[in-house]
C-alpha cells in the first residue's frame, strides 16, 4: 500500500465546498482537515494578505494540489493563485472534475473550463503538462475513490522528473 501523501485541496468554496467534502472523505489522503465557512469568512475580512498568507501557510508542507473543478473554479482569484504558486513551488498538481458529484441541495452542475488553461509555461498552456481527470458520470465518487492515490503518485512523480 502507497504511503498516504499530504494534499492541498483548491476550490470555489461557495459553489464547491459539498463535493469537496465528498472528495475529502475518502480517506486516502492525511492532513486534509477542511477549513469551515466561518473561518474562511474570516480570513478573508481580513483581506488579501491575509488570505495569500493562509494559503501559503497552508500549502507549506504540502506535497500535491489537487484542483477540485466545479462549473465555475476556473475564473477563481484564489484559484488561481493556488495553481500558480503550486507550480511554481514545484509541487504535484492536478485536477479532477467534480461536477458530477451530487451536492445535497443542488444536486450536480455544469462543467467548468479547465483551470489550467489560463496560464503557459514557456509556449504551452499549462494545460498541456497537468492533466485533468473527469470521472465517469454514473459513478463518478467510486471512480475518483479507486484512482485519487495513483493520480496524486503521478502528479508528484512527474514534477520530479
Amino acid at each position: 500500500m502507497m504511503a498516504k501523501r499530504q494534499v492541498f485541496y483548491s476550490f470555489h468554496y461557495a459553489n464547491d465546498v459539498m463535493r469537496t467534502q465528498q472528495v475529502r472523505n475518502i480517506g486516502s489522503i492525511e492532513g486534509n482537515t477542511p477549513v469551515s465557512a466561518n473561518e474562511w469568512e474570516t480570513v478573508k475580512m481580513k483581506g488579501d494578505a491575509a488570505v495569500q498568507g493562509w494559503i501559503d501557510n497552508a500549502m507549506n508542507y504540502r506535497s500535491c494540489v489537487i484542483v477540485l473543478i466545479g462549473s465555475d473554479t476556473a475564473s477563481r482569484k484564489w484559484v488561481k493563485y493556488e495553481i500558480k504558486k503550486a507550480w511554481n513551488d514545484g509541487k504535484g498538481l492536478f485536477g479532477i472534475y467534480i461536477h458530477n458529484l451530487r451536492d445535497p441541495t443542488t444536486g450536480t452542475c455544469k462543467q467548468g473550463a479547465n483551470p489550467f488553461d489560463g496560464f503557459t509555461v514557456g509556449e504551452k498552456k499549462l494545460s498541456a503538462l497537468v492533466k485533468c481527470y473527469n470521472p465517469n458520470p454514473a459513478d463518478a465518487y467510486n471512480a475518483i475513490r479507486n484512482n485519487i492515490s495513483d493520480w496524486i503518485e503521478l502528479a508528484i512523480t512527474s514534477r520530479q522528473k
